[in-house]
């Protein structure tokens, strides 16, 4: 992604963010100002989350060039619905609300369609950008995919505390700027990683 493109993607991931998770702007939005934010006490056991979010985000690339010009659909409700099942009950077993992992992992799922999505109206406007290779969905994408889950729900274990206090939402949107920074996300994937965080602190009120 070009530097002037960062800008943005700061901008925008800490903006948005603030404005889906509290209804408020944060005071905080310019690239400068972020550096020193990293050193919050709690910003990076978050960023262990905003940066598998982001990594999933970066997997839907490969999972839109796996079905684009084919019958396959975006939406895979079986597919959701297994995977949403499965982190259900492997959450009881790491000690976790089932239903509070699910959220989250929802998130996810409508995050990585968003991207498809965006990817599929660039490619339709800009064929020059369509894919030049087909990736195997389940041989070489869904195993990336099912790799990231796990180290999420370890995550989600390790960051309870963290997600379970009143500074969970301003700790959040610092870990997203800095995972969106340091993956060089672009503006749809900003976007993304923005829809992915909404689930993810225990006190949404």
């Amino acid at each position: 992604m070009r530097p002037h493109r960062f800008k943005y993607v700061l901008i925008a991931v800490c903006v948005s963010s603030a404005v889906a998770l509290s209804g408020a702007v944060p005071a905080v939005a310019r690239p400068a100002s972020v550096p020193p934010l990293r050193t919050a006490a709690a910003a990076p056991s978050l960023t262990v989350l905003t940066d598998l979010f982001a990594e999933r985000l970066l997997v839907a690339d490969k999972v839109a060039a796996a079905k684009y010009g084919t019958a396959t659909p975006i939406d895979d409700p079986v597919r959701e619905k297994a995977v949403l099942d499965d982190v259900a009950a492997r959450a009881v077993g790491l000690g976790l609300d089932p239903a509070a992992v699910t959220a989250v992992f929802r998130d996810q799922i409508e995050a990585n369609k968003l991207v498809q999505r965006g990817l599929y109206a660039r490619w339709d406007a800009h064929p020059q950008e369509r894919p030049t290779e087909r990736p195997d969905l389940v041989k070489e994408v869904r195993p990336v995919l099912d790799r990231i889950t796990t180290r999420l729900l370890t995550a989600l274990e390790e960051t309870e505390g963290a997600r379970a206090g009143a500074s969970c939402g301003p700790r959040l949107r610092v870990a997203a700027v800095w995972s969106a920074y340091g993956h060089r996300l672009d503006r749809l994937h900003g976007e993304g990683l923005v829809r992915a965080l909404p689930s993810v602190c225990a006190d949404r009120s």
